[in-house]
């Protein structure tokens, strides 16, 4: 299988940055997306040539780290992260534009890795509960009624990967946070913090230079864990009532 990548190369976050072409023709359509770089990169390297960089860890689609642009679609043509996408979603001979997340939330750091602290920031204004749980409880200690379970599992599945943002025309982080919160605040634990946990996450996004939220739906639709676009709606609610108490 033979595949051309346009692959986005950039030294250093103030440097210029633009698409190489590198032809790969010992592909096998049975590859993950991340072998495939593997394997190009291992050209690269004994041509004596820098190897591409790009995040991954687990390459189980748990860690969500892998994630870059594919043909304009972020994760590329199926819904799932980028370590899941097998070549046989290509046909022999297509050419591949390879691109870093796009936002200003995630400036790039080189080629296509990308800084996410952002998310973590997020995370740490309110992604957490400080009512003291002790150990494991009686599993009918807290009784939980089905619906707020499921929604807080729904939104649990969230794996920060950032693919709702690089898709986003105005790169919104608007569904990372709402999942995150709606998990926490859907909980009998997280509901100490429910109002301020709104307020500390949603003013974190802003200050980390993500877009404001249009509901186009963009981040639904490549979002590989299907966190629902309800939960931007949720966020709204849950943020204008934690205003009006702070008021």
């Amino acid at each position: 299988m033979k595949l051309t990548l346009r692959v986005w190369r950039q030294s250093g976050p103030d440097d210029d940055g633009g698409l190489v072409d590198y032809p790969v023709e010992d592909a096998s359509p049975d590859m993950s997306f991340l072998e495939l770089l593997d394997v190009l990169n291992q050209h690269l390297i004994e041509d004596g040539a820098e190897p591409i960089a790009f995040d991954h860890d687990c390459r189980e689609g748990i860690c969500g780290s892998c994630g870059v642009v594919i043909n304009g679609r972020a994760h590329g043509p199926e819904r799932t992260t980028t370590c899941q996408l097998h070549l046989r979603a290509f046909r022999d001979g297509d050419v591949l534009d390879v691109e870093p997340w796009r936002a200003k939330g995630f400036p790039v750091i080189k080629d296509l890795v990308v800084d996410r602290s952002a998310f973590d920031r997020i995370i740490e204004a309110g992604g957490y509960v400080t009512a003291p749980t002790g150990s494991a409880p009686e599993a009918h200690a807290t009784p939980v009624p089905k619906p707020d379970a499921d929604l807080a599992f729904d939104n649990a599945t969230c794996i920060g990967c950032g693919a709702c943002v690089a898709a986003c025309p105005n790169g919104s982080a608007m569904l990372f946070t709402s999942a995150k919160v709606a998990h926490l605040n859907s909980l009998p634990q997280g509901r100490p913090e429910r109002a301020q946990r709104v307020l500390d996450m949603v003013e974190t996004m802003d200050a980390a230079d993500f877009g404001g939220c249009t509901n186009t739906g963009e981040c639904v639709a490549s979002c590989p864990k299907g966190i629902p676009l309800t939960s931007i709606a949720n966020l709204n609610r849950e943020f204008m009532k934690a205003s009006r108490t702070r008021r």
